[in-house]
């Protein structure tokens, strides 16, 4: 007789969610193609297309036939250009081979905690927090300790936060500056704090960089390029957020090779290597997407403080956030504790789609995620539409 005892998925995959994210974008999409009104400001994209010289660059490979197995690490023309951008950008130097292309951020996210967590480890994260984290940590059997945002604020020096959550299973500190979803940008000061923890209590950290141009208030810093800290760093970059390539896949990871030998083995098992013809794409928004990024920043900046501006005047207590393109107001006066409730209402009297806080954390409840990043009709609809709430 024939049995299914063993056609069941792997234990571990139980550490793994689907995104409520996801989900919502979904009901969405369905909405509107109901033919709902729908004022979408629940995703997590750059509002405008991918510049046309990025994507010049792409057909050009293409007419070159730029489009057999590239090296896993990545083209040398990326891994060239992303050298030069680190030492201009990022007060890094570093070698070639510290460099390695990944499908996108995520991807080298995940490659990243694969890297470093064994079961057991505790993993600090500053909370809100983007919700796969949880899942990448957990995945490589790691425990979660989260150091609620609300404790940062004004306060220069954070290691006595962080000794607070020290215990001896500590390993890693993940930081997301600027942060999603709650647009906190660290400080020079506060990550010269954080570097110094690391550095005395022996642990690493994974920097995630996904939003480094988009800095409103304030200036970005990498986290390995302080004192004692690039061997223990690894740093997460995205070309999705700064040149509007959230479908291309791109990203890449910056590390010492302690830690860049397990990951090449990671990328080449798990992709092999990143389509070709997009690293040549890639190539070209690295070596001259500067201009772009400051062509969009005064956009940016008046969407954001005209969307701050409407959420206060209706009640939703809402801080000018400082980087990244999220808003996160606390809607707890207004529409109660609970986040998902508060999504309903809001989506239901005003049709402006949001993603509940309490997805991104315990620290996130009784918030809304809204993204600025958007059409400007559609951020001038949402702004009045909120005076129906």
């Amino acid at each position: 007789m024939t049995t299914t005892t063993n056609l069941i998925p792997a234990n571990r995959a139980t550490h793994l969610g689907f995104s409520d994210i996801v989900k919502i974008r979904n009901r969405v999409i369905g909405m509107l193609e109901r033919g709902q009104r729908v004022l979408r400001l629940e995703g997590g994209e750059p509002f405008m297309p991918t510049p046309p010289f990025i994507k010049d660059a792409m057909k050009e490979a293409l007419d070159a036939d730029q489009t057999r197995y590239a090296p896993s690490s990545g083209i040398p023309q990326l891994i060239d250009a992303i050298q030069l951008k680190l030492a201009e950008h990022n007060a890094l130097r570093v070698d070639p081979r510290s460099i390695i292309v990944t499908s996108g951020g995520a991807h080298g996210l995940f490659c990243a905690f694969q890297t470093v967590v064994d079961p057991g480890d505790e993993v600090m994260l500053f909370s809100p927090y983007w919700t796969p984290i949880r899942d990448h940590i957990t995945f490589a059997g790691g425990v979660p300790v989260r150091v609620p945002w609300e404790e940062v604020h004004g306060v220069d020096d954070l290691r006595e936060i962080l000794q607070q959550r020290l215990t001896a299973r500590t390993k890693l500190l993940y930081v997301n500056s600027p942060a999603n979803p709650t647009g906190d940008v660290l400080s020079r000061r506060q990550l010269e704090s954080v570097a110094a923890f690391a550095v005395e209590n022996n642990l690493t950290v994974i920097s995630d960089e996904a939003y480094e141009d988009l800095v409103w208030d304030g200036e970005h810093a990498s986290l390995a390029s302080f004192p004692d800290m690039f061997k223990r760093t690894i740093s997460i970059y995205t070309l999705s957020k700064s040149f509007a390539m959230t479908g291309w896949r791109v990203g890449y990871v910056v590390a010492d090779e302690t830690w860049m030998e397990v990951i090449r083995k990671l990328v080449l098992n798990s992709i092999n290597g990143v389509s070709t013809p997009s690293q040549f794409a890639a190539a070209a928004a690295v070596t001259h997407g500067k201009a772009f990024i400051a062509s969009v920043r005064d956009d940016y900046r008046q969407r954001r403080d005209l969307m701050v501006r409407a959420l206060n005047e209706a009640g939703l207590r809402c801080e000018s956030p400082r980087g990244a393109f999220y808003l996160f107001p606390d809607v707890r006066e207004r529409l109660g504790n609970d986040s998902w409730k508060a999504m309903e209402a809001v989506l239901e009297r005003t049709s402006i789609a949001s993603v509940p806080g309490v997805v991104f954390g315990a620290e996130g409840e009784g918030h809304l995620r809204m993204s600025f990043s958007t059409s400007m009709e559609t951020i001038e609809e949402a702004a009045e539409a909120l005076h129906k709430l």
